[in-house]
């Protein structure tokens, strides 16, 4: 069926001219869409979280490997405390824990501390470097952030309409109960 620009256009309909049956079905849709949307707030702002934390992981775990090559530069009497100092941010071997899914996780030895495997989405992976791979997840971070606003205010748009449904069903409820009620007394 062709669409024409009525249709895509939003029809604005008077609350007050439905009956009460037809208003507790659009408050109902409205509740089930309020909820869908909340969850989505939810899962986003959860993945939001946990691209903080991985590109808070690959700073924190490997920072002290890109400080070794500004050590390594360094020459002097001391050449050999340098050494030995620069050995230091050698992370290269240490124990880590390795998440296969939230809740567990499995013990390894960090192989490289020059590159590091970036989960970029449906189970790739590319590997990058630790400044990339933080400029990646920030960029995530940020892009959920604005993904974030824009749900935020059609949540509040639903809840609003919600609202106004809610009232004129109130209403409608009030004045046929007050129908109903002065008929029984005459």
């Amino acid at each position: 069926m062709a669409s024409t620009k009525a249709d895509s256009q939003p029809q604005t309909i008077d609350l007050n001219s439905l009956p009460t049956a037809q208003l507790n079905n659009i408050k109902n849709q409205l509740t089930q869409e309020l909820q869908h949307l909340t969850t989505s707030f939810s899962q986003l702002k959860q993945a939001q979280a946990k691209f903080r934390d991985c590109g808070n992981s690959v700073g924190d775990g490997l920072q002290k490997s890109e400080g070794k090559k500004e050590l390594e530069g360094l020459e002097g009497e001391d050449g050999d405390l340098i050494r030995a100092f620069a050995d230091l941010w050698d992370r290269t071997g240490t124990p880590i824990l390795v998440p296969l899914t939230p809740s567990l996780y499995v013990s390894g030895k960090l192989a490289s501390t020059e590159t590091v495997l970036v989960d970029i989405g449906t189970g790739f992976y590319v590997e990058k470097t630790p400044p990339a791979a933080r400029d990646f997840y920030s960029r995530k971070v940020e892009e959920l952030g604005r993904n974030l606003q824009d749900l935020e205010k059609i949540v509040q748009g639903k809840q609003g309409n919600l609202n106004v449904v809610e009232d004129v069903l109130r209403q409608k409820v009030i004045a046929e109960s007050s129908k109903g009620g002065g008929e029984g007394t005459t």
